[in-house]
């Protein structure tokens, strides 16, 4: 059975960095970019209320993420957004809900707890599940963001 929270991501770093290394490993579009996760940053946001850590946990085994930033958007000052930072299912436990289950439990608690406005992803092009699992959904896609390297890479 799996079960969903929200936890301190300080609290499990070494736990989810093996995720996290699996999930840049699928997804990084510059590899030659060096996975470093600022954990000192990490901690100040959530420190601050500013981040949400939610996770997918199968027999109490780490199997998923979805963590979000809070912030006052600098355009509309009197709401409250969440921006995805990143969202990760281990292949393990794809095909089912769980990715489903795990972005509709941190909808709820970013709109009952957090009083969240609106809430943003951001995916890779090369990887579109996530953007068919958020369509579904009732996301709709708004903008595109574009990347060009600065450093001959």
């Amino acid at each position: 059975m799996t079960s969903y929270k929200i936890e301190k991501l300080h609290d499990l770093w070494e736990e989810a960095m093996p995720l996290f290394e699996q999930h840049w490993q699928e997804i990084a579009t510059f590899k030659d970019i060096v996975l470093s996760p600022n954990k000192e940053a990490y901690k100040t946001l959530e420190d601050a209320g500013m981040l949400r850590f939610f996770t997918a946990r199968r027999d109490d085994r780490l199997v998923g993420y979805a963590v979000f930033l809070l912030v006052r958007h600098l355009h509309y000052s009197q709401n409250l957004f969440a921006m995805q930072d990143v969202v990760f299912v281990d292949p393990l436990v794809r095909g089912g809900r769980t990715g489903w289950m795990l972005l509709r439990f941190a909808e709820k608690s970013l709109k009952d707890d957090d009083k969240v406005t609106l809430v943003q992803h951001h995916m890779k092009n090369s990887h579109p599940a996530l953007g068919a699992l958020l369509a579904r959904m009732g996301y709709a896609a708004t903008e595109t963001l574009w990347t060009k390297r600065l450093d001959g890479g």
